[in-house]
């Protein structure tokens, strides 16, 4: 089987911009979100916020999907995007032992007020940091080091260092041109939500270029948010701590 590199992130992360990158570099099979189609919009979907009427699939589970991962797995190497909260019932160490693991992760006052933004009545259960951490702890003790993690800020403020730093954390080679792309891409082609409407702005950008950082004030949102914050924000910061420093 090929090297399966596994991006573990948050929702509203910054992460299928750093999916876009990968897919422009030619030498990947490059998924999105594979078990989270299967979380919400399976045979038997996972998702707190189910009601009968939702889209469901016949035939996709959490199950098939892993099987197609490793199907394409044995064709070439693959890169997947997903969140640790679809699939936190199937970390047995021979499971995990598959992927070379990364973490992307976000300050979750610009993630929480993000998804706010786009479901206000969204389901802490979809938030995802504690299942992040609690997957990042777990491959910590079994491996005996950290995998590496890449904050969103950093990756933002500066994406040709941090990427090289990403690449070099996860055994491939940096390939500077996947950085840029052309504009006008279609989102629905590799969205299975919504048509792609959280992409759009994605696709019409033409890179990864270094940007300002940015700052999200609390203070005037919401109470619901501000509680989800807190109680989130605790596992971010573990997992701050082991992000990758540029030198």
């Amino acid at each position: 089987m090929n090297k399966i590199v596994a991006l573990w992130a948050i929702p509203r992360s910054t992460s299928t911009a750093f999916e876009w990158m990968m897919r422009q570099r030619g030498d990947l099979d490059c998924l999105h979100e594979p078990f989270g189609e299967a979380w919400y919009q399976g045979e038997d979907p996972l998702w707190p916020r189910f009601v009968e009427g939702e889209k469901t699939t016949d035939g996709l589970t959490i199950e098939s999907v892993w099987e197609d991962i490793k199907q394409r797995a044995e064709q070439g190497p693959v890169f997947l995007k997903d969140f640790p909260h679809y699939i936190n019932h199937m970390w047995t160490p021979e499971f995990l032992a598959h992927f070379t693991h990364a973490f992307l992760i976000r300050d979750p006052a610009k993630t929480i007020t993000s998804m706010y933004n786009k479901w206000n009545d969204f389901d802490e259960l979809e938030v995802g940091f504690p299942e992040q951490r609690a997957m990042f702890d777990l491959l910590t003790a079994l491996n005996g080091t950290p995998p590496p993690v890449i904050d969103s800020d950093d990756l933002l403020e500066n994406p040709h260092r941090m990427t090289e730093a990403f690449c070099e954390s996860v055994g491939i080679p940096f390939i500077e041109d996947a950085l840029t792309w052309e504009a006008g891409g279609d989102p629905s082609e590799h969205s299975w939500w919504d048509g792609g409407s959280f992409h759009e702005n994605l696709a019409q950008s033409t890179g990864l270029k270094p940007q300002e950082r940015r700052y999200v004030e609390l203070e005037n949102t919401p109470d619901r948010v501000q509680r989800v914050h807190r109680r989130m924000k605790p596992h971010y910061d573990h997992l701050y701590q082991h992000r990758i420093k540029l030198a």
